[in-house]
């Protein structure tokens, strides 16, 4: 059986319309000096609103609530809201922040980019900038010993641009305003359920826009071709099948235990259940895992925020 796979053209929308989460705190392993008090980390709504270079054609573009565009050219560049990295990362005590930005040119690719934002003097300034790819997945993120890395899921030598299978560890260190790539010493591998193995995912959003309400606790666990987790009222499992292309998936009809609980609880997860079995794609988007379900002739991707495990 053929798996329907679920294109990653939404990617920009759905990076503009991520929740404004915690942002992520990476330290640097070194003794931080106390900065100044005209220093502070750029705030997210600095972030969202304020010039960025170095993008498509290393102009310049100033974001407004998250979001440029450029009209009638079909142009528009977005930040990843839920993603937001801090440490020191030029190591004089203060921290700087990272951001991810996706730029659209009206066609199905996203180039996605990094962006470094300094908050000297009170100002936020974006000192360097540098393109990641076109549909490069971020899988997940972290400043360490003064060092970006991330964790991406890409086109490999064999992979088609749609279908991006290839894992790897990239890094980079802020040298003379730039960018400067490092050897992560990772070697790259391939995309498989492993990928989203060792963490607890819970459901933050059913669809691009619609955040799943407080209250509702449901969670996606992988081990092997395992699947389990809570699911609003019960606890679930169901075996994953891998399709043909990166990121392909099936997942058989998952049982259940058979507790009730109040309305809320049971509506969320037999809507939770049925997408479950109709998934047919799993991706990364800012961190987040992406699943996506097809049924018939309707679509839809929901999003899940890893939380790590307890020791």
């Amino acid at each position: 059986m053929r798996v329907r796979s679920i294109g990653l053209g939404l990617v920009a929308w759905l990076i503009a319309s991520l929740p404004a989460g915690a942002p992520l705190r990476a330290h640097a392993g070194e003794a931080a000096q106390k900065p100044p008090a005209t220093t502070t980390t750029p705030s997210l709504d600095q972030l969202m609103n304020m010039k960025y270079a170095g993008i498509g054609a290393k102009d310049t573009v100033t974001l407004v609530d998250g979001r440029y565009e450029s009209t009638p050219a079909g142009r528009s560049v977005t930040l990843a809201r839920g993603f937001r990295i801090t440490g020191d990362l030029d190591g004089d005590g203060r921290d700087e922040a990272v951001v991810l930005l996706a730029e659209s040119r009206g066609g199905s690719g996203t180039f996605n980019y990094l962006a470094i934002v300094s908050g000297k003097s009170g100002a936020a300034t974006n000192v360097a900038t540098t393109p990641l790819g076109d549909r490069v997945q971020v899988r997940a993120a972290r400043i360490e010993a003064r060092r970006l890395v991330l964790e991406v899921v890409r086109a490999g030598p064999q992979d088609a641009m749609c279908c991006p299978g290839e894992l790897a560890t990239v890094a980079w260190v802020l040298g003379d305003g730039r960018f400067q790539p490092v050897a992560s010493g990772v070697k790259p591998g391939r995309l498989s359920l492993a990928a989203v193995a060792g963490a607890v995912w819970i459901l933050r959003s059913w669809a691009w826009n619609e955040p799943v309400p407080e209250g509702i606790e449901i969670t996606f666990e992988v081990s092997g071709d395992r699947v389990a987790g809570h699911a609003a009222c019960n606890r679930y499992f169901a075996t994953a099948t891998a399709g043909e292309a990166p990121g392909d998936v099936i997942l058989d009809a998952a049982g259940a235990t058979k507790k009730a609980c109040p309305e809320p609880q049971m509506a969320a997860e037999s809507r939770f259940l049925a997408r479950l079995a109709a998934a047919r794609k799993y991706s990364f988007v800012a961190g987040q895992l992406a699943l996506s379900w097809n049924e018939g002739n309707k679509t839809g991707t929901m999003l899940f925020e890893r939380k790590a495990r307890k020791p």
